[in-house]
């Protein structure tokens, strides 16, 4: 088997664990808040992470090892950058856990999915140009979100609302990560942060609205170490390996496919939701433009004119 084609598997895995991850959040919520639950699995992913940034640090041949001033310089901007992204990462899963309260596990997928559309346009106020194309699937996204999440008497649910809100925020969360990512980081460092800063927030958020217990996070136990131990530490290590061997135009391609894994998941695992035939066109569309926002159209144009 190709380095490439080994590095597409590990991110098939990965978009497969976060897209039956939804249904996951979902069913933690019979047994808890969101904000209990959220800070559960995330400080329980920042935690996972803790071994494998020794492990990879190991692994990393010496030969490509940083220097000492270097790995000061990229340890300080994975810390600081963990920081602000933790504080994004808070706002963005409060709004996705508690939204999936009102909407189903693929329809979250989905709609989170948005924010590989949203990205472009909020680069905007960093003074980044939008494509033509970019507009098209904003469009084709936009007509999509109304038929998944548009009822008959022409208003969204607040669920879907919420998520949305998640996925505008997730938008800036990609944002942050590449602004840092240029400055030099180390991605797992960085993640572990994120994780520890957003799960102690929601702790303190839990205990100030909600009444966490023992016997709750017993009951959802199984939840809680899916959603935390595969989706935040399995997944997240999985994407940095799989990103190795794979290029980016692929990789992001295969990881959007968890919006597909989650509505997948939320129809044949319990409690088995079923989308209509409408809703069905609205998650055709919005992975349609999903796909469209990272494949190279423009250039394919380009090059077809010549």
């Amino acid at each position: 088997m190709s380095r490439t084609t080994r590095g597409r598997l590990t991110l098939l895995l990965t978009a497969i664990i976060w897209g039956t991850a939804f249904v996951a959040q979902s069913e933690g919520m019979d047994h808890m808040g969101p904000f209990t639950f959220n800070a559960a699995r995330t400080l329980l992913g920042g935690i996972v992470l803790i071994p494998v940034i020794f492990l990879l640090d190991r692994l990393t041949p010496s030969e490509v090892r940083p220097s000492k001033e270097d790995k000061k310089r990229i340890t300080r901007n994975s810390v600081i950058g963990g920081v602000i992204c933790g504080l994004v990462l808070c706002a963005a899963s409060s709004f996705q856990q508690c939204g999936i309260v009102g909407t189903t596990p693929g329809k979250a997928g989905f709609i989170t999915a948005l924010y590989i559309v949203l990205v472009p346009v909020l680069g905007i106020f960093v003074h980044k140009k939008i494509p033509p194309i970019t507009w098209v699937c904003i469009a084709v996204a936009i007509v999509g979100f109304w038929l998944l999440c548009v009822n008959e008497d022409i208003t969204v649910a607040v669920g879907d609302l919420l998520v949305l809100c998640c996925a505008v925020i997730f938008s800036v969360h990609i944002i942050v990560v590449d602004h840092f990512g240029a400055k030099g980081i180390n991605g797992t460092l960085m993640s572990c942060v994120q994780f520890f800063v957003a799960g102690s927030i929601m702790l303190i958020i839990a205990f100030l609205f909600e009444e966490p217990a023992l016997t709750d996070l017993a009951a959802g136990k199984v939840s809680i170490l899916y959603a935390g131990i595969m989706s935040c530490g399995v997944a997240y290590t999985l994407q940095i390996i799989g990103q190795r061997d794979c290029d980016p135009t692929s990789a992001t391609l295969l990881m959007s496919l968890e919006s597909v894994f989650a509505a997948l998941a939320g129809w044949i695992l319990p409690p088995h939701t079923v989308l209509s035939a409408k809703e069905l066109c609205g998650c055709v569309l919005v992975f349609a433009a999903v796909l469209m926002a990272q494949l190279p159209v423009t250039d394919w144009l380009k090059k077809l004119k010549k």
